[in-house]
């Protein structure tokens, strides 16, 4: 599969994470998300190791999970705890434990080598723990489509004028066009901040804090390779000192973190968490926000599904345009990366 793997990727929601297994595949492999009886996280490979049985079928007992085809009991380390009428224990009778870490309400994945997964790589996120300045909801799409798909989509904002008209796009779509842009590289991706001066406001941003004219609006968002895009959006009042006095308290803000993580080369898991800060002693307030947003993504979904299906059948020519400088650089950096990976994989000494 074409994905960097060594490197941390969304397995799940914290919130989905119970004591009742949870099958989901990652990065082209089965695998089973858990709680163990102490309410430790763990994704093992989803297979017995005895006759091949979806572990996902099992439950957790207390020494571990247990396969429920017969019996066997495995640890979050992925070893066998337990074999029912045996004694002694194979050191072969074990399933593959991936590395994760779980924090702000997160539980992520090194889907590579583990014994180059360094936690101190993980995105810093805070915002999710940051309930009562940030409230928010969790959200998680399965998209037909790669999941770098997904992150042009997020690279390129004009596309907000022609596919969003409802919800977060609005007025003339030459206004998502000549959007004052400025783009640079980072150390782990790349990142962008647009303006749209004396801008309509968005439907979203007038039902959540009753804009009466036009707005100042900016757009802040980041990749950090592999899977992640950062956003921080809002506007307020025009001509209120937001553009040139980065004055923006008081209008409209909305903080997401897009995060994607590979199914297969065709299909991805699209985790999402938007966090608004207005309203936020309302609860009504985030569950409207929630609502647009997913509105929204289920219209990228739809084009990133049908967009897959020409792609798979007619790779070849893409033709960038103007607007594509910040997809182009994400691209790039993750070229980069896949290439890293290759020649250190090429590199490695053969056995004798």
């Amino acid at each position: 599969m074409s994905f960097i793997k060594n490197a941390w990727y969304i397995a799940a929601w914290s919130s989905e994470i119970t004591d009742k297994p949870l099958a989901r595949t990652l990065g082209g492999d089965p695998v089973v998300i858990y709680r163990d009886a102490e309410g430790k996280a763990a994704v093992l490979q989803d297979r017995c190791c005895h006759r091949g049985a979806p572990l996902s079928l099992g439950e957790v007992v207390p020494m571990g999970l247990q396969c429920n085809y017969h019996g066997m009991v495995f640890g979050t380390d992925g070893k066998c705890v337990h074999i029912p009428g045996q004694d002694r224990i194979p050191s072969k009778a074990c399933v593959r434990a991936y590395p994760v870490v779980e924090r702000d309400e997160t539980l992520w994945i090194w889907l590579g080598d583990p014994a180059t997964a360094d936690p101190t790589q993980i995105l810093d996120y805070p915002f999710n723990s940051n309930h009562r300045n940030w409230p928010h909801k969790y959200g998680l799409m399965q998209v037909a489509g790669h999941y770098m798909h997904v992150i042009d989509n997020l690279m390129d904002l004009t596309h907000l004028g022609f596919v969003h008209k409802n919800t977060i796009g609005s007025g003339a779509s030459k206004a998502y066009v000549d959007a004052l842009m400025k783009s640079e590289r980072t150390p782990t991706g790349v990142r962008f901040t647009r303006w749209m001066l004396n801008h309509e406001p968005p439907a979203t941003y007038v039902k959540a804090v009753g804009f009466k004219g036009k707005v100042d609006r900016w757009q802040e968002f980041e990749f950090v390779a592999p899977g992640n895009v950062v956003q921080f959006t809002g506007a307020t009042d025009a001509g209120t000192g937001a553009y040139d006095q980065n004055k923006r308290d008081g209008g409209f803000a909305l903080r997401i973190l897009h995060s994607v993580t590979p199914e297969t080369d065709t299909s991805c898991h699209y985790f999402f968490v938007p966090a608004h800060g207005y309203r936020q002693d309302e609860p009504e307030a985030t569950e409207q926000l929630f609502d647009e947003i997913y509105r929204t993504f289920l219209e990228d979904k739809q084009f990133i599904e049908k967009q897959q299906e020409r792609l798979t059948r007619w790779p070849d020519p893409q033709v960038d345009m103007i607007s594509d400088g910040a997809r182009v650089q994400a691209r790039r950096y993750v070229a980069e990366r896949l290439a890293q990976e290759a020649n250190a994989t090429d590199s490695r000494p053969v056995a004798a």
